[in-house]
């Protein structure tokens, strides 16, 4: 049997597709950043904030026990009929937002939605690490979360822009049963397994394990990042619609921050590769502790909060792919989805922490107390990650691949 060639180049075709698949995948949460909060408030009648964000809690839990178990998925059924699967679990969501009846319907679709994106994204993320091998895995990662974002973020803008004319809840359904079709379409007949390239990185690594205390370190900056998200996800547009921002304006505002950090993740993926990737762990979680902090000073101002959005995701694009690499770089190829999908267990429980700490804390004190709560927890995250000691200054196992198995 022939082995598999690792490299960027030696497998461009199934690289590129699973690329373009994931801005599908990413697109299918952006429909509701918009849109769905509001309609909590003025489609359901749901007067508090706690109440409104339980559809981000939902997801979170949901999509976080689902990329627990796409290690173990992975091994029994391979990578390839998990993101299938995972498709099959977001195809009723689109008939379940279009007609629910009530908040608990959103809230309950949103459970399919977390589980979904959980199974799905974690693929096209191991399956992009497992073409690529290691010289260029902060490279992959950048463009496979650039592609995801740029999906979350061009959905919703256009859903933002669509609820101007047509009903809101109709922009999100509509949209997302296009999305599933395409989706489902392309994962079924078109992408192919990965399990010959795991195979293969396995052979030849030298690679050790790196101490407990990094993946330790990482798990908690992931779920540090996505407290900041579920607030920027499920308060800010309430947020910014109490101080009188249009619907138009909430969508810029909303489509600004995955925008900044779609783009900008092919820039530090590739930078993480050659600068090592704690570097830039610690100042992305700087960054966007400091940009929560302006956007409280800005009392909800349009112009003060595009401008928190876009440092948002600048900090978010420094840390997001460079967070699964490190993962990654950690543990020995054929532990990689266990230890992907368990780092993104803690990531995104991260959601549904945000959720409560932010729904909570705006019930009782605020939406701006909020903010400025996560903004603090996500500072002390940055903190963590820079007492914690790095065995390598870079994070790519040069030399870990013979050359019969390599190909830039």
């Amino acid at each position: 049997m022939t082995d598999a060639v690792l490299g960027l180049r030696a497998n461009w075709r199934q690289f590129a597709l699973l690329v373009a698949l994931n801005a599908v995948v990413g697109a299918m949460a952006g429909l509701e950043r918009s849109v769905v909060p509001l309609l909590g408030e003025r489609d359901f009648g749901v007067d508090s904030k706690g109440a409104i964000l339980l559809f981000v809690l939902a997801f979170g839990v949901a999509k976080a026990c689902a990329n627990l178990a796409t290690g173990p998925l992975a091994q029994r059924l391979g990578r390839r009929r998990v993101l299938v699967l995972g498709w099959v679990c977001m195809a009723p969501v689109p008939a379940l937002v279009g007609l629910a009846p009530g908040w608990w319907l959103v809230v309950a679709a949103n459970v399919l939605l977390g589980a979904g994106q959980g199974l799905a994204w974690s693929m096209t993320v191991v399956m992009k690490i497992d073409l690529a091998g290691p010289r260029r895995r902060g490279l992959a990662l950048g463009l496979n979360e650039s592609s995801g974002y740029l999906g979350v973020a061009a959905a919703a803008l256009l859903t933002g822009l669509a609820a101007g004319w047509v009903a809101p809840r109709t922009a999100v359904w509509v949209g997302a049963a296009a999305l599933a079709a395409v989706g489902l379409a392309v994962s079924g007949g078109l992408v192919r397994d990965t399990g010959a390239h795991v195979a293969a990185e396995q052979r030849g690594s030298l690679q050790a394990d790196e101490p407990r205390a990094v993946l330790v370190a990482c798990s908690q900056a992931g779920l540090a990042n996505n407290l900041n998200d579920a607030l920027a996800w499920g308060l800010v547009p309430v947020y910014l619609a109490a101080h009188g921002a249009s619907v138009g304006q909430v969508g810029a505002v909303a489509a600004a921050y995955p925008a900044v950090w779609g783009v900008a993740q092919v820039g530090t993926g590739w930078l993480s590769d050659h600068a090592g990737r704690k570097p830039l762990i610690v100042a992305g979680m700087l960054v966007q502790a400091g940009a929560l902090a302006l956007l409280a000073a800005g009392k909800g101002g349009f112009g003060v909060s595009l401008v928190a959005a876009v440092l948002l995701g600048l900090g978010t694009a420094l840390v997001y792919p460079t967070l699964i690499a490190a993962v990654s770089d950690a543990v020995q190829p054929v532990r990689r989805a266990h230890a992907v999908g368990a780092y993104r267990f803690w990531r995104d429980t991260g959601l549904a922490a945000g959720a409560l700490v932010a729904g909570l804390t705006a019930d009782a004190a605020g939406a701006r107390a909020a903010i400025v709560v996560v903004g603090l927890l996500t500072a002390a995250s940055g903190l963590w990650v820079l007492s914690t000691p790095w065995r390598r200054p870079s994070a790519v196992p040069i030399g870990a691949i013979p050359n019969r198995h390599w190909n830039r």
